[in-house]
């Protein structure tokens, strides 16, 4: 047995086997000996066999029927437990076999009754909620593209032409200009990421970027049968919002005295009616006649009077204005509306897109702050995103209790005075067919804000999953020089954490493969932080093997202008800091940026050894298998990028800590001597 549960499976198997073989080597062995002795014939020599055999056959089949009716069914019970714990939500049908199941219908209803309490704590205000507005969708002429701005970048993402629109809207920029680079014009990690995702069919992707003190609307498309080209078309949402606001006021202005010419035209009509009582006959064909034309005009005019009403209503509450905007973009945007001079909302979790009218948002998110500052803290928030299936969660997070309601329905009626029409604050919730609700994490500790909003739909087939990376024992992490008592004694909660991985040509590192991309994030007090991270290509001038490409998805020509090696890990090393490193399978990662000149002597932590440590008995300890058990998703076309494997590796250190808390394993002293013993070094000098 090991000192925190089962033993190795293959310990058991190798046992059993072991003792089955002696015993039946043993019988067979002594009953040669009786038979030689005794010479027995017919049945008496039968049973002499069978007897000494007896015992080896049953510790064979009373082998197989433990590890078919009890082992078997202890780790399937473990494995589902552990997914639990690391994440109470997630949903498992299996059921416990063998002799364990008769635990199914109590395990079952402990679960329905954890998931049902969890999700009536997040969900209680989420019913009602109506469904995604429609996006708009624009066809665009050539006359049209002609008088937007628009420039087209190669695949190395340099502008190859721009047009005098876009020299126009750019004026004051001087990042524009032939053979310089996209991101000198908008340094904005949502515009570089949609890039990348473009579909090489020439269909269009659309997103809002902020840009100075505007938000722009851009379009891309890929060039088809072009060597990467992109073509982009850019709009000023900002001023485009504010001339279509203008206009619907100008139809309200309009709207009042047209009112007031319909009400006069019917008080003419009702005392052209009284005109009746006169008896001059000179008049009385032509009144009839003016009558007559009077109440129609007056029933008609009417009419368009109620319509005009009803098309403004519309406008102000359609949804048609929703366009994709990155997480971190808005809460940027948002950051420098509620106070320019001071950072107040920290970005947390995995950033995604989402689709929203910006500055509606913002004057929406701006009011509430100031509406429920008696509530709210000024110290400042967290902004996290939550992924649904159909919705993504707008979540402003802080430390302190929840919202009453009826605090929220009092603000709720409040007018957006910055808004054209000074539209409610439930006005523009109805152009999101959504809602906001207050609510405290299970913690008791953090209380937050959620907004319901369309998420973007996923385009694009999800790539082929690649096998695992195999586990890598030569480099002694465990021989890593240890931390300083201050740090050694720190609480593995409070500590800064900064997940990283690789990215390279190969595995044989020892053997001339290298690094081509190195992404990291960082996590601080058991936050994942949304916008801290480190993503960067390595020229490894080498080529690339066609092998390692069908897994990572990157070519020669992605990492032709990258810099080299050592001049990455030196901004690395200043990206970590004081922080500590983590990894999964940390050796590989290690191995593929040491002995480059840069001393990366700061503790390590690898979540292989400690899934290892925790869970000796299951199989599966590679980045998949523990995602899918506790879990966690990988966001479209990031597994196998250097960033995104990182942030999952992230998610699943989380997912770790309250099971090391669970075992009393509180400071980086107690992971690090739990690690040091998982590392198996006679697997190690095995390879």
């Amino acid at each position: 047995m090991t000192r925190d549960g089962l033993p190795k499976r293959q310990h058991l198997v190798g046992l059993w086997l072991l003792l089955s073989g002696i015993s039946l080597f043993g019988g067979t062995v002594f009953a040669v000996w009786l038979d030689t002795q005794l010479a027995p014939a017919g049945w008496a020599r039968a049973a002499l066999w069978v007897g000494s055999v007896s015992g080896g056959a049953t510790i064979f089949v009373a082998g197989l029927i433990l590890e078919r009716m009890l082992f078997t069914p202890l780790r399937h019970l473990q494995a589902q437990l552990v997914r639990l714990v690391g994440n109470p939500d997630a949903y498992d049908e299996q059921l416990p076999e063998g002799w364990l199941k008769g635990l199914g219908p109590d395990l079952r209803r402990v679960s329905e009754n954890w998931r049902a309490d969890r999700s009536r704590l997040s969900t209680a205000h989420a019913e009602g909620a109506r469904s995604a507005a429609r996006i708009r969708q624009e066809l665009e002429t050539l006359l049209q593209v002609l008088e937007t701005p628009l420039l087209l970048c190669d695949h190395h993402r340099r502008v190859m032409l721009f047009n005098q629109a876009a020299e126009d809207f750019f004026i004051d920029n001087s990042g524009l200009g032939l053979g310089k680079r996209l991101d000198a014009l908008l340094p904005v990690s949502s515009l570089q990421q949609a890039l990348s995702q473009l579909p090489c069919d020439g269909s269009p992707r659309e997103l809002l970027v902020p840009c100075d003190n505007r938000w722009l609307k851009v379009i891309l498309r890929r060039v088809p049968g072009s060597d990467g080209e992109t073509l982009l078309t850019f709009s000023d949402a900002t001023a485009s919002w504010s001339n279509e606001m203008g206009v619907r006021a100008e139809l309200a202005h309009i709207l009042t005295p047209l009112r007031q010419h319909t009400a006069s035209l019917t008080s003419a009509a009702d005392a052209l009616i009284q005109l009746r009582d006169q008896n001059d006959p000179s008049t009385s064909l032509l009144r009839q006649r003016f009558e007559r034309v009077i109440q129609e005009e007056g029933a008609t005019l009417g009419e368009h009077v109620a319509r005009i009403g009803q098309l403004l209503d519309d406008m102000q509450h359609q949804g048609e204005r929703l366009t994709p905007m990155w997480s971190n973009d808005f809460w940027q945007a948002l950051d420098e509306r509620l106070d320019p001079e001071r950072r107040l909302i920290t970005p947390v979790g995995m950033p995604a897109w989402f689709k929203g009218d910006a500055p509606a948002l913002i004057a929406l998110f701006n009011s509430l702050v100031k509406h429920l500052s008696n509530y709210l803290p000024d110290s400042g928030f967290e902004g996290e995103i939550c992924l649904g299936n159909k919705r993504v969660y707008l979540d402003l997070i802080w430390r302190g209790k929840a919202i009453p309601e009826h605090e929220l329905a009092g603000w709720r009626q409040q007018p957006l005075t910055s808004l054209p029409l000074n539209p409610s604050v439930a006005d523009v919730l109805r152009q999101h067919a959504s809602d906001i609700w207050s609510l405290a994490d299970d913690n008791g500790v953090y209380a937050r804000l959620r907004l319901p909003l369309p998420a973007m739909e996923r385009v694009g087939a999800p790539r082929e999953i690649a096998p695992p990376r195999p586990e890598f024992h030569d480099f002694g992490i465990a021989d890593l020089p240890p931390p300083s008592d201050a740090l050694a004694s720190r609480s593995l909660r409070s500590l800064e954490v900064v997940a990283f991985d690789t990215e390279t040509t190969g595995l044989e590192l020892r053997r001339g493969d290298t690094v081509i991309s190195l992404g990291a994030c960082r996590v601080v007090n058991a936050r994942l932080l949304a916008s801290e991270t480190f993503d960067q290509k390595v020229d490894p001038q080498r080529p690339i093997p066609p092998a390692s490409t069908a897994i990572h998805g990157l070519v020669d020509a992605d990492v032709a202008d990258a810099p080299l090696l050592d001049v990455v890990l030196t901004r690395f090393r200043d990206y970590v800091g004081e922080a500590v490193l983590l990894a999964h399978n940390a050796a590989f990662d290690l191995l593929a940026i040491s002995q480059q000149g840069v001393a990366f002597d700061i503790p390590v932590i690898d979540t292989l050894l400690i899934s290892r440590a925790l869970d000796e008995a299951l199989v599966g300890h590679d980045l998949d298998s523990l995602a899918q058990r506790y879990g966690l998703t990988f966001p479209p076309d990031t597994r196998h990028t250097a960033l995104g494997d990182a942030r999952v590796t992230a998610k699943l250190w989380l997912a770790l800590l309250p099971r090391l808390e669970a075992r009393s394993i509180d400071t980086l002293e107690q992971l690090l001597a739990l690690q040091a013993n998982a590392f198996d070094r006679q697997d190690a000098s095995a390879l």
